[in-house]
């Protein structure tokens, strides 16, 4: 049965409705799962606090990484990001209930994919950040073997993926620089293919995998 009301986004719906899918996802793919959380982590372990993260979900990244905080428009995924132990806001990313310079690192995991303003969600996030902090944008390049493999997912009906919008690495940082954010590396994982058996892997300090985190620099106010 449909919940969402018809004036709520369709990917903010399909979130409220399908919370229990998506997040048993990381059960199902926990080689892939694990290994994105070593990159995330590769990416904030030496962060300004607090920690936020923009699109929280069901909280597996935040409360395996101790994120001091998160966002979410899906009330559903918020009641178990808030049962992991992880503070929540019902929020989005494009308006932030937040203070000018009350966070120093924002995290965005797979966001921006579903964000019907990307632009605007790295803007309003970069603006609750105080000078010299950090945005991290992970995202599934869609120019790597994994985006391929899910743009094929999505026009074959996949209900996520048919929703989704693939970036690349490239197209992230021209929106940080866009918004006057300092692209200044990344850390990635999964160098197999999809047809490939997954296992984990520690991440590397370069921009090119089926996962990369993408991080940006605050420099001005």
């Amino acid at each position: 049965m449909r919940i969402c009301r018809d004036n709520v986004p369709l990917t903010v719906c399909l979130f409220e409705e399908r919370w229990e899918e998506y997040d048993l996802w990381y059960e199902h793919h926990r080689e892939i799962a694990e290994s994105e959380v070593m990159a995330v982590r590769a990416s904030v372990q030496y962060a300004p606090r607090p920690v936020a993260e923009i699109g929280v979900g069901t909280g597996f990244f935040a409360y395996r990484l101790g994120m001091d905080l998160g966002l979410d428009p899906a009330y559903n995924m918020l009641k178990m990001a808030r049962m992991r132990g992880v503070e929540v806001i019902q929020a989005v990313g494009e308006q932030p209930p937040l203070r000018r310079g009350s966070l120093g690192t924002a995290v965005i995991i797979v966001t921006l994919c579903f964000a019907p303003d990307p632009l605007g969600l790295v803007r309003g996030t970069a603006e609750a950040l105080r000078p010299g902090g950090k945005v991290v944008s992970c995202i599934i390049p869609r120019d790597s073997s994994w985006g391929q493999r899910y743009l094929e997912l999505a026009r074959q009906g996949d209900p996520f993926y048919s929703v989704a919008r693939f970036y690349t690495v490239e197209e992230v940082a021209e929106m940080y620089r866009t918004i006057g954010l300092e692209p200044t590396g990344c850390w990635s994982t999964i160098s197999y293919t999809p047809d490939e058996p997954p296992r984990l892997e520690k991440p590397w300090r370069e921009c090119k995998g089926g996962f990369v985190c993408i991080e940006g620099l605050k420099t001005r106010l």
